[in-house]
């Protein structure tokens, strides 16, 4: 008696609209571009060279003596770089994009987490993530800005790395992803549904094998 009145609440209670294949699409593409934005930042803030100028290397990690017909020496103290500020602000800057990779995982979490578990809290949490891409893109963007600053007397045009293109790509996807995933929470109407169904009751699954929020 039980299961025949569960399947006919579920069948005369409200139904959630159904989602449009664009709009999946492109919730789809937002979070699969976050996850590429992460890699490129991991990767990058990894390898951390990225300004080549004449003999020398500079990175977030190294500062590096090149020589020809000889593997170039890095050193880890980048006081010898002979670069004023250099140590404190690399320092700085490294944090600061690792501090954004950590912010952009839990973000992306949240958007995955918001699709796979469909309910009446999923709107805020892909809200939630979205906000912490654009907070990654913010720490992104000033670890850019202060390797920059620092290395402005060093800077040509093409002496940027693979390594730093690939952060500032990230940066972009970051900040693109964010804005995307605010827009079209914004465009799409909330599951609002009926006053008498209690909150800790709403589920999240099929069939009854679903989880209670």
């Amino acid at each position: 008696m039980t299961a025949i009145g569960a399947q006919a609440q579920r069948l005369l209670g409200p139904k959630r609209p159904r989602r449009s294949f664009f709009e999946s699409f492109i919730r789809t593409l937002i979070i699969v571009c976050a996850s590429l934005a992460v890699v490129l930042s991991s990767v990058s803030i990894c390898d951390g060279h990225w300004l080549l100028a004449e003999d020398r290397l500079f990175g977030l990690w190294y500062f590096c003596t090149i020589n020809n017909h000889s593997e170039p020496h890095c050193l880890r103290d980048l006081i010898q770089a002979h670069v004023p500020g250099l140590a404190v602000g690399m320092g700085l800057a490294r944090s600061v994009a690792s501090m954004a990779v950590v912010v952009a995982i839990f973000g992306l979490e949240l958007l995955m987490v918001s699709q796979v578990c469909e309910d009446v809290h999923s709107r805020r949490k892909w809200a939630i993530g979205s906000y912490l891409l654009l907070v990654a893109f913010i720490l992104s963007s000033g670890g850019l800005l202060i390797f920059v600053i620092l290395l402005r007397n060093q800077i040509t045009l093409i002496g940027f790395t693979l390594m730093f293109w690939c952060e500032f790509t990230a940066s972009f996807l970051f900040f693109l992803n964010a804005a995307s995933g605010l827009h079209i929470n914004s465009l799409t109407q909330p599951w609002d549904p009926s006053p008498g169904t209690s909150a800790s009751t709403r589920k999240c699954g099929q069939d009854g094998n679903s989880l209670t929020w």
